[in-house]
C-alpha cells in the first residue's frame, strides 16, 4: 500500500471530522474568494472566524497531544477539500494558487481575543511547521501546475526548475502527491496528468504536421511562401526546432538502421525468450544496451561499469531460468545505475557523464530501450526523474540546462512510444 493512503487508515477524531464536514458544505455554495477569506481567518489569522464552534474545534485539534505529528496532515486535507472541488471546474482553477499562497503571508489581524491568545500562538507555530513540511512543498508544485499565467512554465533562464513542472506530466504522480494524500486527491492528480499528457501529444502532433508540410512546400517554393501558406505552429518544448526534430526522428523514426526502438526491443524480447539462464540474459542485455553507445565513449569506462553492474545484479540467480521478477529487478537496478539511485543517495554522475558525452537524446534512448523491454519499470524511470527534479527544484534553469534537456527528451520519448500518436512521418523532413 502506498504511503499516502496508509496514513489515512488512522482514526479521525470528532473535531477533525467536524472541520472537514464544515469545509465540504461551504465549498459547494461559497465563491472561491469567500473560501480563501475563510481559510485566512481560520488558519493564518487564527482569529475573527465567523463560526465560533469551528474555531473551538480547531483549538482542540491544535492543543491535542498529537498536534505536532498530525496537524500537517489535517491542514493538508483541509486544503485538498477545496482544491479537489475547484480543480474539477476549469473556471475555478485559478483560485488554487491563490489558496496555496496565503500560507506565505503574515497574519493580518492582531491577537485581540485574550482568552484564546495561547491557542492562536500555538496555531501559528503549527502553520509555520506545515509550511516547512513535504506536504506544503507538494502543494506549491501543484500551484505551479495550476497557474494559468505562463501556460507552459516560465521561459526565463533565471527561473527555478520548479517553475517548469507543468510541462512534465510524467512527474505529476511522484511530485504532486505526498503522505496523507487521500484517494480523491490521487484521482484528481491522475486526471490532471491525463489532461496535460493529451494536450502535449496534440501539440506535438500538430507541430510535426506543420514542419512536414512546410518542408514539402519549401521544395518547390521559397520559405517565405511556405510561411504565407501555413499558419505557424509553436514548438511545444524547450528544445530548439532542430533538437526537437532530431529527438522525434530518434524516438519515433527508424533511427537504428532500418529499425525503430520498438523493433529492437521486440527483437530482444523474442531472442531472450529462448535464453537458458539469467546469466545469459544479462549478457544479452549488455549487448543490447551498448549497441546504442558510441564505441569510443563506451570503451573508456562506461561499458566496464555497465558490465560490472549487470554481473553483480542477483548473481545467486545466475543459473535460474529468466522470470518476470528477475527482469523487473534487473531493469529497475539498471535505472538506479544509469539515472539516480534514491532520494537518500541522489548521486547521478553516470547520468551527467552520459549526457555530456553522447548527448541528452542518445542518453534518453538508452533509458527508452530498457522500459520498452520491461514496461513495468516505466513508473520507476519516472520516479528517478522526479528525484532529480526534487534535487534541483530551486536551482536556476540556466545552471542545470542538462536536466531540462533530459526532461524534454524523456517527454518526447515516452509520448512517442507509450501513446497512440504516430509521428513516424517526421522522416519526410529532409
Amino acid at each position: 500500500m502506498s504511503t499516502w493512503t496508509s496514513h489515512y487508515n488512522r482514526q479521525i477524531d470528532q473535531e477533525e471530522q467536524q472541520l472537514y464536514d464544515h469545509l465540504l458544505d461551504l465549498v459547494q455554495v461559497e465563491l472561491p474568494s469567500q473560501m480563501v477569506g475563510r481559510f485566512r481567518a481560520l488558519f493564518i489569522d487564527g482569529t475573527g472566524y465567523p463560526d465560533p464552534e469551528i474555531a473551538a474545534a480547531l483549538d482542540r485539534i491544535t492543543t491535542s497531544k498529537t498536534a505536532d505529528q498530525e496537524f500537517q496532515y489535517v491542514l493538508n486535507r483541509c486544503c485538498h477539500i477545496l482544491i479537489n472541488r475547484w480543480q474539477a471546474r476549469p473556471q475555478l482553477q485559478a483560485a488554487i494558487p491563490e489558496l496555496i499562497s496565503i500560507f506565505e503571508s503574515s497574519p493580518s489581524r492582531p491577537t485581540t481575543e485574550y482568552s484564546r491568545s495561547r491557542s492562536i500562538r500555538r496555531l501559528r507555530e503549527l502553520v509555520k511547521k506545515f509550511v516547512e513540511s513535504e506536504q506544503y512543498v507538494v502543494l506549491r508544485r501543484l500551484a505551479q501546475v495550476m497557474a494559468h499565467s505562463g501556460e507552459n512554465g516560465s521561459l526565463a533562464g533565471s527561473e527555478p526548475i520548479g517553475s517548469l513542472i507543468r510541462r512534465y506530466p510524467y512527474l505529476y504522480e511522484h511530485c504532486l502527491l505526498s503522505e496523507g494524500s487521500t484517494y480523491e486527491h490521487q484521482q484528481t492528480i491522475k486526471q490532471l496528468q491525463a489532461r496535460a499528457q493529451r494536450q502535449y501529444e496534440v501539440d506535438l502532433s500538430q507541430y510535426v504536421t506543420y514542419q512536414v508540410r512546410r518542408s514539402q512546400i519549401a521544395r518547390t517554393a521559397s520559405p517565405q511562401t511556405a510561411s504565407r501558406i501555413l499558419q505557424p505552429v509553436k514548438n511545444p518544448t524547450l528544445l530548439s526546432d532542430k533538437e526537437l526534430c532530431v529527438a522525434i526522428k530518434q524516438f519515433a523514426g527508424r533511427s537504428q538502421g532500418s529499425c525503430t526502438y520498438r523493433d529492437m526491443a521486440q527483437r530482444f524480447l523474442t531472442h531472450s525468450s529462448q535464453t537458458q539462464s539469467f546469466r545469459s540474459f544479462k549478457d544479452d542485455l549488455y549487448e543490447y544496451i551498448i549497441a546504442s553507445v558510441d564505441p569510443e565513449y563506451g570503451k573508456r569506462r562506461f561499458n566496464n561499469q555497465l558490465y560490472h553492474q549487470l554481473k553483480s545484479t542477483l548473481p545467486e540467480s545466475d543459473a535460474q531460468r529468466v522470470n518476470d521478477f528477475l527482469v523487473v529487478r534487473t531493469c529497475s537496478q539498471l535505472l538506479n545505475f544509469l539515472v539516480v539511485e534514491s532520494l537518500q543517495k541522489p548521486q547521478h554522475y553516470i547520468f551527467v557523464d552520459l549526457i555530456s558525452n553522447i548527448g541528452p537524446t542518445l542518453a534518453t534512448g538508452l533509458l527508452l530501450k530498457i522500459v520498452l523491454i520491461c514496461r513495468k519499470v516505466k513508473p520507476y524511470l519516472e520516479k528517478r526523474f522526479s528525484i532529480l527534479f526534487n534535487h534541483y527544484e530551486t536551482c536556476a534553469r540556466d545552471a542545470v540546462q542538462w536536466l531540462v534537456q533530459a526532461m524534454e527528451n524523456l517527454n518526447v520519448a515516452l509520448s512517442t512510444n507509450f501513446s497512440t500518436i504516430d509521428l513516424s512521418f517526421i522522416n519526410q523532413i529532409a
